[in-house]
């Protein structure tokens, strides 16, 4: 049996978040990827990949930010914002799964008005998940 993937690409965050409903991704402050819906961020990371940051549940925070390999994000800290400094420590699965919370944590603050917009979610498919 194959080992589980460790850590996430910046192509493998592409290709996860691309059949998200309004999701945009764009390079800021000389070579992050980021990607946002309703042109708020939700997921940042270098464009040749490693390290990463995304918005988390307030009340995950805590814990998150205490396991090996991540730490409360620089300057994001107080939004609830983590950063994975050694994505290899995890599974590319449960970093997706956060990324799409993350994904969803943003799109909840959009307005109401935008976020019918953008269409139903979860996606029909995922919600059994």
């Amino acid at each position: 049996m194959a080992a589980a993937s460790k850590g996430i690409t910046p192509r493998q965050a592409e290709r996860l978040c691309a059949a998200w409903p309004g999701v945009t991704t764009d390079i800021k402050w000389g070579a992050e990827l980021v990607f946002s819906v309703g042109g708020k961020m939700f997921l940042v990371m270098p464009e040749n990949g490693g390290r990463l940051a995304f918005k988390v549940e307030d009340e995950r925070f805590l814990e998150l930010s205490d396991q090996p390999g991540m730490i409360a994000a620089p300057y994001l800290a107080r939004a609830r914002w983590i950063q994975v400094v050694e994505p290899q420590r995890f599974a590319t699965k449960e970093l997706s799964e956060l990324i799409r919370t993350a994904y969803g944590l943003i799109r909840r603050k959009l307005t109401k008005k935008l976020q019918a917009e953008l269409g139903e979610w979860p996606l029909p498919e995922e919600k059994h998940t």
